[in-house]
């Protein structure tokens, strides 16, 4: 059975699945709090700390480091049922990250390395703890679209707090001060709030609402998904992209104004916010990993784009390259509204958290290394810069689209036209 129209999205529905108007505040607080001070850590070490460039950077890695070490522990604390706790959990480490840093005595780089420590664990937990409580409360494709919604408030408020925060530099060191003193009192409304949703989970039970079909029997062992994981570190690399690459390229290539590398950043942002949720809700008539795969290709051909784009040189270069742009933030948009919509699929209720926590493994190993990636590759060219990205992106969604699906459900992690589309048209859409 064909869809033939993109079905109409109830605001209340989509609130409720995922986590109710509680959680919602939490994570729009949250994503506003991290906004004002995540951005500029690294202009807080340097200009408030006085520390080094090179000190503050190692500093900020090795807290990302650290807080992928603690993932699996994370992962084991999910499967034990906790939901609201572990997302609140990863909101208190970082006020406590928050307070740190603000206690951090100028030219002292231990303290400002363990606030970045308490900072990276609770920024690497916290979407593993979401996916988990959204795939407790939803099921089915109104699961792909709550994850969608929080990922568009997210970056909503990401955005909005970066906004804030950047009128506020003018101010100095004490602005600064009291950026990361708000982001403190931020993160401690959020996590009072996601603690007040006081929701758990039995491991050994399906989602809320689900049917017999969602569920997977719990003596079901943990999905491998060698292929997936080794794909997604090469797909998180889109995530850096508009940060990383293209100012690279804009400024140091093409010879361009940084006003185009802002243009880009706020527009991806915006795309963002604004298709995340219809674009999840469109592809919902195909098979995750079919959609999965179909954002690789998306991916890549923006790489070619990109390639194609400052070989213009000077002049016509810049506006190719953000027209370009726009492609690959809707291959990104299709990314991320099935990667972690399909492992959570994939799971047995038994071990969704310690699968999520491995995907999430994939995710931050990947972001991790793109910067060091990008930034070794540029020099040697546009060839090398977005032609080994086209061939890495592409090899990877191949990969996606073959490997096969071991111990899950064909029907909720195949194609959706029948049983998926009927899903999310009952729980999220007006009738027509």
């Amino acid at each position: 059975m064909a869809i033939t129209s993109t079905p109409k999205i109830r605001p209340r529905a989509l609130v409720r699945a995922s986590g109710g108007p509680r959680y919602a505040v939490a994570l729009a607080v949250d994503a506003l709090g991290t906004g004002l001070l995540r951005p500029f850590l690294l202009l807080y070490g340097v200009t408030v700390l006085r520390l080094s460039a090179p000190v503050t950077g190692v500093a900020m890695t090795a807290g990302i480091v650290m807080g992928l070490v603690c993932m699996p522990a994370v992962g084991r604390w999910l499967d034990r049922g906790a939901r609201s706790t572990v997302v609140a959990a990863s909101m208190l480490v970082r006020v406590l990250g928050v307070a740190l840093l603000l206690a951090t005595p100028a030219g002292h780089a231990w303290p400002f390395a363990t606030a970045a420590l308490f900072l990276g664990i609770g920024n690497q937990a916290w979407p593993a703890a979401h996916a988990a409580l959204v795939a407790t409360v939803a099921h089915g494709r109104e699961r792909d679209t709550a994850l969608a919604a929080g990922r568009a408030l997210r970056n909503a408020g990401l955005g909005t707090g970066a906004l804030i925060a950047t009128a506020c530099l003018a101010g100095g060191t004490a602005a600064l001060q009291a950026l990361a003193a708000v982001t403190g009192v931020a993160y401690l409304a959020a996590a009072t709030l996601a603690w007040s949703v006081h929701l758990r989970a039995d491991p050994a039970a399906a989602p809320a609402g689900a049917g017999a079909a969602d569920a997977a029997p719990a003596p079901a062992p943990a999905p491998r998904m060698r292929a997936l994981l080794a794909a997604n570190v090469v797909y998180v690399f889109c995530l850096n992209v508009p940060e990383i690459a293209l100012p690279l390229v804009l400024v140091t290539q093409l010879h361009a104004s940084p006003v185009w590398s802002a243009a880009i950043f706020v527009a991806n942002t915006v795309l963002v916010v604004t298709l995340q949720v219809p674009v999840t809700v469109l592809m919902s008539r195909f098979s995750r990993r079919s959609v999965l795969a179909l954002a690789g290709v998306v991916l890549t051909v923006s790489y070619l784009g990109f390639l194609a784009a400052t070989s213009l040189g000077h002049g016509w270069g810049a506006p190719a390259v953000a027209t370009v742009s726009v492609f690959c933030t809707l291959g990104e948009i299709v990314y991320a509204g099935s990667a972690t919509a399909l492992v959570t699929v994939l799971a047995p209720a038994h071990a969704l958290g310690r699968t999520l926590a491995r995907f999430e493994l994939s995710t931050g190993f990947g972001l991790a290394v793109s910067p060091a990636v990008i930034t070794a590759l540029a020099p040697h060219g546009p060839a090398a810069l977005w032609g080994g990205l086209a061939g890495a992106t592409l090899l990877s969604a191949a990969a996606v689209a073959t490997e096969k699906d071991q111990g899950t459900q064909p029907k909720d992690s195949g194609a959706g036209p029948s049983g998926s589309a009927a899903s999310i048209c009952g729980a999220l859409s007006a009738s027509s």
